[in-house]
């Protein structure tokens, strides 16, 4: 990951440094480099070392190649600065190879701009600069040291990146980046990307494992899992990101990679939808420990998409309330009669005999209910929209009853007013 550096020095277009400045400031760089150096290992413990090794010949040319290039910029704000980016860069790898987070670089970087604005205010006395330019080159100096600081924020971070360890710890901070809620703005997530040389893909698939229990995550065998594969085995409730879809070959590697333990595979979704592929694949590793969705160890959300809509159960009960408030006058078990025949009725096209083989009643009890349902509810069984929504609260309600007397339930919403 590089940030783009500047081309030049911050300038106002309105104020021009006067040719001969650069010839002012190019005496005092030698002078001026050792005052810094000097400065910073007074004030910094860590770089309080003998000069006269690798260390004093690395220290001096960055903040010799530093202010040379500075001075080349204020001349031509054009003029090549790879160098020096590359100086910076290396600065932020000695960093992360000692070991050192970059709190001492960056005060380092600190330390040398109050250095060398206090000599710039030296200058400009001794040479009567007007306040514009003094104005000018204040903002120049420190935001020529935010760039530096920046380059070496990115030899850091290159540096860090290297290790297989660090490259685990960054893919998963980039996955909890992704899943992240409110969604975070996608170039933090392509500066991760950079970063670990991972291609942001336009969809995925999350899949949601079984958190560890009697069977320990040792189990897991994640060199068996693709190589853009993003996974985060550490967390409570352990996840993968598979960049697209699954496939034949994925679900193959993805079954080793899992040795048995039970997950569940999302639906495919935008990147920036991660999130919700992760929900629907927890909510289905959830039904099938409740033995409400059954077969393989490994689920996949599409093959029950009306079962994990229904268990959701959002807005459900209020749908209730809305299509069975003419029951309400009725006893519990009344209502439960009746909406169990009336379910059975929307499922079966409304024949009598079938509903009756459902219900194990006689024909003649099934068309008696149905007609006290025709004098309650009126219109709502003629009107389609009504008979979908008395249906999906209905089925609902069945998965519902199903999950809760499975000893770990997962909790639904939905539920008839007083249905009993």
């Amino acid at each position: 990951m590089t940030r783009p550096a500047r081309t030049g020095i911050r300038a106002d277009v309105r104020v021009r440094f006067p040719p001969e400045l650069a010839e002012v400031i190019k005496p005092e760089l030698p002078s001026l480099t050792e005052e810094i150096i000097a400065e910073v290992r007074r004030a910094i413990p860590e770089y309080a070392r003998p000069m006269n090794g690798p260390y004093g010949r690395v220290l001096r040319m960055g903040v010799g190649q530093a202010l040379a290039t500075f001075v080349e910029l204020i001349t031509d704000p054009d003029a090549a600065h790879d160098h020096r980016d590359e100086v910076c860069r290396k600065l932020g790898e000695y960093e992360a190879a000692e070991g050192r987070s970059l709190d001492s670089l960056q005060a380092a970087y600190r330390i040398g701009a109050h250095v060398a604005w206090r000599r710039a205010v030296e200058l400009g006395a001794r040479y009567s600069l007007s306040s514009k330019v003094m104005s000018q080159l204040a903002d120049s100096v420190f935001g020529y040291i935010d760039d530096l600081a920046s380059l070496s924020t990115d030899g850091y971070l290159r540096a860090k990146a290297r290790s297989s360890a660090s490259q685990d710890e960054w893919r998963e901070r980039m996955l909890r980046l992704i899943l992240e809620q409110p969604a975070v703005p996608r170039r933090a997530i392509g500066d991760l990307a950079d970063l670990v040389g991972w291609t942001l893909p336009k969809q995925v698939t999350m899949v949601a494992v079984q958190p560890p229990g009697s069977q320990a995550l040792a189990s897991f065998k994640p060199m068996a899992l693709p190589a853009d594969t993003l996974a985060d085995f550490k967390a409570a409730e352990p996840h993968l990101l598979l960049p697209g879809e699954v496939d034949a070959d994925q679900r193959t590697a993805l079954e080793a990679a899992l040795a048995g333990r039970p997950a569940a595979v999302g639906i495919k979704v935008p990147l920036a939808e991660a999130a919700e592929s992760l929900h629907w694949a927890r909510q289905a590793l959830a039904l099938s420990r409740n033995g409400v969705i059954t077969g393989t160890k490994l689920i996949f959300c599409e093959d029950h998409l009306l079962t994990l809509w229904l268990s959701e159960g959002r807005l459900l009960n209020q749908l209730a309330r809305q299509q069975f408030a003419a029951l309400s006058t009725l006893s519990q078990r009344q209502q439960r009669r009746l909406t169990d025949t009336l379910g059975a009725w929307l499922e079966t096209g409304g024949k009598a005999a079938d509903v009756a083989e459902r219900l194990n009643v006689h024909p003649q009890t099934v068309r008696y209910r149905m007609r006290i349902l025709e004098r309650v509810l009126g219109g709502q069984l003629h009107d389609p929209d009504a008979r979908f929504a008395m249906e999906l609260v209905l089925r609902a309600r069945r998965l519902q009853e199903e999950t809760s007397r499975r000893p770990q339930a997962v909790e639904s919403e939905a539920s008839l007013p007083d249905a009993g």
